[in-house]
């Protein structure tokens, strides 16, 4: 496919390339928009924004419709891809705007760019990339997603690449038969690792809530729906310094974080839960954030920003579900309004 003039103004610009990043593609694309995608570079840590989004760490994904054997995140996510290059959907890379699709087996190309800033102060808008690719663009379409916040340690973040029995996301996996029945921990304090302790106790024998203070950041409600719950049992004043196991995970070591005691915790699955970073950093204050830098929608219902013309969807805005299937959703709402958006401005 032959490299973009100078002077070419795309339709439709996406940025991200996780589930609402390619079903956008893919509303785009069938719309005869000829979306261009900057799909992003896969990174050697995963707290870093990946082609394909957080399911580049899923190793089994059960609950989304169409899959009823299941599909690893890395081939759902090719067939995404695939299914939006089908309609005209071309992709950004070391070779220009390459049509060429990554085997489903395999994952993503390292040839993807990432988009490294944007301007958004004047319509048509500017995205650049690597190599100091620059396109104009008269929408865009943010949905660069949300990375789980990871502790860090060495063989965390192996056997959650892996799929060796940890993981940043209890809905996503914790009803998978390899955690039924097993001994599970969850680390944070917060509504969000009571939630996931809450769910997991549905599939568990048992579940820790690791925290390392004396006391749960959680609601009133949300601490009581903890303390109630027979299956959970908090740790207190405990850290993880290390994940133990080699292929699945069998431990983890802890530290007590007032009299620095080591001890050991067996364990058949270990959930994160202290957070997530939405990637929008690059943004550089352009859009409206709300207080945790997730982009704030203008309007709930539709996927327009405070900028006319930028529309963004998936983990990047949603802080509350963070699913395939919603950002999915979102993903479509978002190439609607930017269709919309260009009949209204007389752009064909």
């Amino acid at each position: 496919m032959p490299e973009q003039s100078e002077n070419k103004i795309e339709k439709v610009v996406i940025v991200g390339s996780g589930p609402a990043g390619w079903t956008a593609a893919i509303y785009a694309a069938r719309a005869s928009l000829e979306p261009l995608v900057f799909a992003g570079r896969p990174k050697q840590v995963p707290s870093l924004v990946l082609p394909g989004g957080q399911l580049m760490m899923t190793t089994e994904v059960e609950n989304y419709p169409g899959f009823p054997e299941g599909v690893t995140g890395p081939k759902m996510m090719a067939k995404f891809e695939q299914q939006a290059v089908r309609f005209g959907t071309r992709i950004q890379t070391d070779n220009g705007q390459n049509p060429d699709v990554s085997d489903p087996d395999d994952g993503h190309s390292f040839a993807y760019h990432d988009c490294t800033k944007v301007d958004l102060s004047q319509s048509p808008f500017t995205v650049w990339g690597e190599n100091d690719v620059c396109v104009k663009a008269h929408t865009v379409i943010i949905a660069t997603g949300a990375t789980a916040n990871w502790l860090g340690l060495e063989n965390e973040q192996k056997l959650a690449r892996s799929g060796g029995g940890v993981s940043a996301c209890a809905v996503c996996d914790g009803a998978l038969p390899v955690f039924r029945d097993k001994e599970l921990a969850v680390v944070g304090g917060g509504d969000s690792a009571v939630e996931e302790a809450s769910y997991l106790a549905k599939f568990a024998s048992k579940v820790y809530m690791i925290h390392r203070r004396d006391e749960l950041r959680a609601s009133k409600i949300m601490q009581q729906r903890a303390m109630d719950n027979p299956k959970i049992e908090i740790l207190w004043n405990k850290q993880v310094v290390d994940v133990l196991g080699d292929q699945m995970i069998s431990g983890v070591r802890l530290s007590d974080t007032q009299s620095n005691e080591e001890s050991e915790l067996a364990l058949g699955g270990l959930f994160m839960a202290i957070g997530h970073t939405p990637a929008t950093a690059f943004l550089d204050g352009q859009l409206e954030l709300d207080e945790k830098r997730y982009i704030k929608l203008a309007d709930p219902y539709r996927s327009t920003t405070s900028v006319d013309g930028v529309f963004a969807a998936g983990d990047c805005v949603d802080s509350v579900y963070r699913q395939a299937i919603t950002a999915a959703g979102m993903g479509c709402k978002s190439a609607l309004d930017a269709e919309a958006w260009l009949a209204n401005h007389g752009v064909e």
